[in-house]
């Protein structure tokens, strides 16, 4: 594994470390846009899922309601936040391998049939989990008050120790 490959490792760890604070923080039935919070939980890690790696070439989980990644559309499907902490790991791992295969040449690849390289999915999913991470967090502040524990890096893991509200 390259240098770049190492530096994105050590910040996508963090991200997921994030969002999995979201969750176990978070109001599942909150309403957002109409849509129960719990929704744009499985929306972020069904993209981060799909799009961490390649897009163009996907199968969907075994649970995939057709359409059930958008918020917006109703679906009959709802999973619990068991469900999701469980996917959101299964992910979680499925990407750590995926960057360790990778090489630093490789991040200037497109993958079969994508349009991007690899370094820009990656870039995207940084800012797509990101961007919905603060989204749950607001929702928990809103309702809270408190704030859940946010890292930022290696370093900040310890922060975990103290439980999940940033106190």
């Amino acid at each position: 594994m390259g240098f770049l490959c190492q530096i994105i490792k050590k910040q996508v760890l963090p991200n997921f470390i994030n969002l999995e604070t979201a969750i176990k923080t978070y109001d599942r039935n909150a309403s957002v846009c109409g849509s129960p919070a719990w929704r744009y939980v499985y929306h972020t890690i069904h993209s981060a899922d799909k799009w961490f790696f390649n897009p163009f070439v996907y199968s969907e989980p075994g649970f995939h309601e057709n359409g059930m990644d958008n918020p917006d559309n109703p679906c009959s499907v709802e999973l619990s936040d068991r469900q999701l902490l469980e996917y959101l790991y299964a992910v979680r791992d499925k990407t750590l391998r995926y960057i360790d295969s990778l090489t630093d040449e490789m991040l200037g690849e497109k993958p079969e049939n994508c349009p991007y390289t690899r370094f820009d999915l990656v870039l995207r999913q940084f800012r797509h989990i990101s961007l919905h991470t603060g989204m749950l967090n607001g929702l928990t502040v809103e309702r809270t008050g408190r704030f859940p524990v946010f890292v930022g890096g290696e370093e900040g893991f310890d922060r975990l120790k103290n439980g999940l509200f940033d106190e």
